[in-house]
């Protein structure tokens, strides 16, 4: 499909161009847009109808956006960011250079660059940012009919939102509840909109975070949610296609993190080699850092290896137990605080809970690692049976503490580091798996000069 859609564009193949458009639908398009090369995605963009250019737009990421407004002329640019929802507008003139946003702004309207500039207003990652300031809202003294007018008569505006909840207001904008578009259609002409309206409605205000946004209206089913200001006034609504943007964005930030990266702020193929790599070199560097620990503790430990060279035979896979061990525990934890099911009150239980499943795991690899030390360490020993059984003996021990210490530091890192306001997917597993490694060595240094020496 891609393919295509470059050799006709290419080639400068109108008629077929169109006919490539025609036939395939708004996200395909998108897709097929995005994985073109900048200065090839005008000649398309422009054969598309004025309704049908402004959905396609809407459904490309901010990068590519950019992008296309670089290739068209500014008439054009001006008709389609115009055209935008209010969010959707604030969100791309957010990633653009300022002179170019400045630019783009002076040819709105001056109700749309109001409504744009209130959105900027309020603090990165906020509710406010990410909101829809476009909504019709409902007196509760209105009956069914007169609301159903309301709506007709407001036009396509009433649509911006894509909401099919209506808030319910007083006369000084105070939210009070909300009522769904399919009651108010289907209620006898008569019908009060305080008699299908729910009172006991969730918001949050404009300067809350966007995440926990996002993450009530996936808990709680909604598909949009009110918001209001320091003075609890109806300010606008967070549509579900929203959050679920948001919750992307995040669970794509704590994926990185998780991997000992920087998240991009781009599609992965919109960003360039230099950009990949300043996104991963500086994780690197600090894993490097804490690495040299491992490299310390060898160095300390260095008598006991020389008297006793088969310990370092079992160095990888201990380190390797402890470090995965650690990074199972780290991932379920941050997996279990991102969604909300354990917050920094629960740290006690997470930790005694980690712990012993630590114990758990580590007896059971000990019980599996025993005799297959003992053999292999008979079996390349020359046939000392009781040196052997001495090395198991170390081994497995330490495997069971390694694997508990592993656990216990995998639960705690991560909630002591919310607590403290480090995003918790940043001591995650390549940071923890790290740490482990050097104090795991010690664990199995120490254990050996106990039994050994």
């Amino acid at each position: 499909m891609v393919s295509t859609l470059r050799d006709l564009a290419q080639d400068g193949r109108l008629t077929e161009l169109r006919e490539w458009l025609d036939g395939h639908g708004t996200l395909e398009i998108a897709d097929g847009l995005a994985r073109l090369d900048p200065d090839e995605r005008a000649v398309p963009f422009r054969l598309l109808d004025k309704g049908r250019a402004l959905a396609v737009f809407e459904a490309l990421d901010p990068v590519h956006q950019q992008q296309l407004l670089d290739a068209l002329r500014d008439e054009r640019v001006v008709e389609l960011v115009s055209a935008m929802a209010a969010d959707d507008r604030a969100r791309l003139l957010d990633e653009m250079p300022a002179k170019v946003a400045a630019r783009l702004t002076v040819g709105l309207s001056a109700a749309d660059r109001q409504a744009t500039a209130t959105l900027l207003g309020y603090p990165p990652d906020s509710a406010g940012r990410i909101m829809s300031p476009d909504f019709i809202s409902l007196r509760a003294t209105t009956t069914a009919t007169e609301a159903v007018a309301k709506l007709r008569s407001a036009g396509r505006r009433s649509q911006r939102s894509r909401a099919v909840v209506l808030p319910v207001t007083d006369g000084q904008r105070h939210l009070a509840g909300v009522v769904d578009l399919l009651d108010l259609v289907t209620a006898p002409p008569d019908t009060l909109v305080a008699d299908l309206m729910r009172p006991e409605t969730l918001l949050v205000r404009a300067t809350d975070d966007q995440e926990v946004a996002a993450r009530l209206i996936q808990e709680a089913d909604l598909v949009a949610l009110p918001v209001v200001d320091r003075e609890d006034r109806l300010v606008g609504l967070i549509t579900v296609d929203d959050a679920m943007e948001v919750l992307e964005a995040e669970e794509t930030e704590d994926i990185s993190r998780a991997g000992g990266a920087e998240p991009l702020d781009r599609p992965y193929l919109a960003a360039s080699v230099a950009q990949l790599a300043r996104k991963r070199v500086v994780w690197l560097l600090v894993l490097i850092a804490a690495a040299a620990l491992t490299v310390n503790v060898l160095q300390y430990f260095e008598g006991t290896l020389a008297t006793v060279v088969t310990l370092a035979l079992f160095i990888p896979l201990l380190i390797g137990t402890g470090g995965n061990c650690g990074a199972q525990a780290a991932t379920v934890v941050v997996r279990a605080m991102a969604v909300g099911e354990v917050r920094f009150t629960d740290l006690s239980k997470i930790i005694w809970r980690e712990a012993l499943v630590g114990i758990l795991l580590g007896a059971m690899l000990a019980a599996v690692g025993f005799p297959l030390v003992a053999l292999y360490t008979a079996v390349t020993g020359s046939g000392d049976w009781g040196f052997a059984v001495q090395m198991a003996a170390v081994v497995s021990i330490t495997m069971v503490s390694v694997c508990t210490w592993a656990s216990f530091v995998g639960g705690l890192l991560p909630v002591l580091a919310k607590r403290i306001g480090i995003d918790p997917a940043v001591v995650s597993a390549p940071l923890i798996t790290t740490l482990v490694d050097a104090t795991g060595l010690v664990i199995y240094f120490l254990i050996a000069r106990a039994i050994l020496l």
